[in-house]
């Protein structure tokens, strides 16, 4: 997949630009220059920055300077800075394929050597060098220090339970190798939320026993009110959470904002690695304000002009009033497209604590029939004006993996073959109000439990209420707040429960199938055995269905293939199995999502995938070059 040839392309026209053009300072910034509070902008981008061709992707050229204006819902996602930012070692184009970004090149080597290149004279958003002393600190200091990672390194380092030999030749090479191929590293350094193989380390070190003085160290847990070294480097190493605006980062905007409830500040990172081919340093814009909201107020507030960007806290049900509001908000509705493999899904817990109704939901007829008595086409219509896409969970027709009959499976609206199906199953006592018994003789009464965030999950159910009355089961639905709702899936205690699809419904070849195996116990189909292999053995349950056994395997074979056709394979089948055994039952995909554009703000696709991976939201389309145009 990855030609070290290409990695060399990007490296030497970054080298030719870079050399030919002169970056302009920011009048942003300028002010601290003339002060001498900062160095010129000369001095603070990389010797071979990223240049970027806009007129190359189809783009303007753009200016400097406004605040471009957001929301979220809660203070703490305030990590949408991060995902939206999308600074990778790595990380995906506009065609899906992964680039350097962060990294000058990479070299690999049959999938099992990668040496990354940094830029030399990249710094940190607060000047310091960013070199392989920070990669280093993170490899030895922190992922293989037990008390700072108790169970070690990241997952997707781990080949075959196999760590990678880490060596850093010199202040720009990092060296990451493994005995057998690692095909999911790349792509695991490209996600929405990376793992951050690095980190500050002139900034940590003085939180970390090995490094800090003593006393100092003393002092600072004494100052934050935390018992141990440990915590306080945690607490402090937020690189994702991104709500610590001392801790240096990369990324287009930094946090200006301390202690913040519901308004936020980003201010443009001055050492920031990209610059477009006419020497503008990126980003364009100067400032971003997050601003907190109650999730009822999102579209309200889109539809009286008070967002630039904006498109997490709206749903398709948004777009009429955010149509009407376009001509006195001075905004844009586009309708994107969905990345999710389903927008609504329900899942059957296959480890619920109850062992009656955990043996009768692993019984695949049970969750074939539930899904045989959906009337997908009711629910289209009535949620999206027939504008999505209805079928079962699988990936979307631009994935290679996908197919037809996979879509098909199980979905269409046929009430009479569900009534078959359970009565096959023994399922044929009922109650004096018609629902079907269990064999205990407990009625047919299932809690589906939603995150109680989007109102289309609970129009939909209200359809399935009325659905599955007619195979003689009873949907019971009940909205719990979305950390709660992941606690009890974790721990058995919910029966079923709704959510997207995948995230990824557009997976390649190089695309790792761990979310498709039971590897994560974000998966609501399998929480307990996703925490089996995440914790290697120590919580959890083993997997004991065939099907899932055989997910396992295909999930290693992918890993220790050599070819993308093997790969391939592997993925297909893995689709085919999650098509056939229904983890999750999908009720339709595709439907549009709004985004909310300022028609001052430049450079935003019309047309786009909304999609957390592959994409990071708007990441991958790079926000770091919209601007406005006044």
């Amino acid at each position: 997949m990855f030609k070290k040839h290409l990695f060399a392309i990007a490296m030497s026209l970054s080298a030719t630009l870079a050399g030919a053009t002169e970056v302009q300072e920011s009048a942003f910034w300028k002010a601290e220059v003339d002060l001498g509070n900062l160095p010129p902008v000369a001095d603070r981008v990389p010797s071979e920055p990223l240049m970027v061709d806009l007129e190359r992707k189809g783009r303007s050229f753009g200016q400097q300077g406004g605040t471009l204006r957001t929301m979220v819902t809660r203070a703490k996602d305030v990590r949408q800075m991060v995902v939206y930012g999308y600074a990778r070692l790595v990380g995906y184009d506009a065609r899906y394929e992964i680039v350097p970004d962060i990294l000058r090149a990479i070299d690999i080597e049959d999938d099992r050597k990668f040496t990354m290149h940094l830029r030399a004279g990249h710094r940190w958003s607060d000047g310091h060098p960013f070199t392989s002393e920070d990669f280093r600190y993170w490899w030895e200091d922190v992922a293989n220090n037990e008390l700072l990672s108790p169970s070690g390194p990241v997952d997707f380092l781990r080949v075959e339970g196999e760590l990678p030999t880490v060596t850093f030749p010199d202040e720009t090479t990092i060296i990451y190798e493994w005995s057998k191929p690692n095909p999911q590293f790349l792509q695991s350094l490209a996600e929405a939320r990376p793992p951050f193989i690095y980190r500050p380390a002139h900034f940590l070190k003085k939180l970390h026993a090995k490094y800090a003085n003593e006393e100092e160290l003393d002092e600072l847990l004494y100052e934050a009110r935390v018992r141990s070294w440990p915590a306080l480097h945690n607490r402090s190493d937020n690189m994702y959470k991104f709500d610590n605006p001392d801790l240096p980062t990369l990324q287009p905007w930094m946090l200006a904002t301390k202690d913040g409830k519901s308004r936020f500040l980003f201010v443009r990172n001055p050492y920031y690695h990209r610059v477009d081919t006419n020497g503008v340093h990126l980003p364009y814009v100067d400032v971003v304000e997050m601003q907190v909201v109650a999730p009822g107020l999102v579209a309200a507030k889109a539809n009286a002009g008070e967002v630039d960007l904006q498109a997490r806290g709206l749903d398709f049900k948004d777009t009429a009033i955010l149509k009407k509001g376009e001509a006195n908000g001075n905004y844009t509705t586009h309708l994107w497209g969905n990345g999710t493999a389903s927008q609504i899904a329900i899942y059957l817990n296959l480890n619920y604590n109850d062992d009656g109704w955990r043996e009768m939901m692993r019984d695949v007829r049970l969750r074939r029939a539930l899904s045989l008595a959906i009337n997908r086409k009711i629910i289209n219509k009535g949620l999206y004006f027939g504008l999505a896409k209805e079928g079962a969970m699988t990936v979307l027709p631009i994935s290679p993996f996908y197919k037809e009959e996979n879509r098909k499976a199980w979905a269409d609206y046929d009430v009479d073959q569900a009534n078959a199906i359970l009565d096959e199953m023994g399922l044929t006592e009922r109650d004096k109000d018609g629902y079907r018994k269990l064999p205990d003789g407990r009625p047919m009464w299932i809690v589906v439990e939603t995150a109680g965030e989007r109102q289309e999950v609970e129009n939909a159910l209200q359809i399935i209420i009325d659905n599955w009355k007619d195979i003689g089961i009873k949907l019971i639905m009940r909205p719990l707040e979305r950390d709660i709702l992941r606690n009890r899936v974790y721990s058995g205690n919910t029966m079923a429960a709704v959510w997207f699809g995948w995230d990824n419904g557009i997976p390649q070849t190089y695309t790792s199938p761990s979310y498709v195996a039971p590897h994560h116990q974000e998966f609501f189909a399998w929480p307990k055995w996703g925490q089996y292999h995440q914790t290697n053995g120590d919580a959890g349950e083993p997997p004991d269905m065939p099907a899932a056994i055989r997910l396992n395997e295909l999930a290693e074979a992918w890993n220790r293939a050599y070819t993308a056709v093997e790969r391939g394979q592997a993925w297909q089948e893995m689709i085919n199995i999650h098509a056939d055994q229904l983890f999750a039952i999908g009720i339709l995909n595709s439907a549009p999502q709004p985004v909310v554009v300022s028609n001052r703000l430049k450079n935003v696709p019309e047309k786009a995938i909304w999609a957390w991976s592959p994409g990071a939201h708007f990441g991958m389309h790079r926000p770091d070059e919209f601007y406005f145009e006044d």
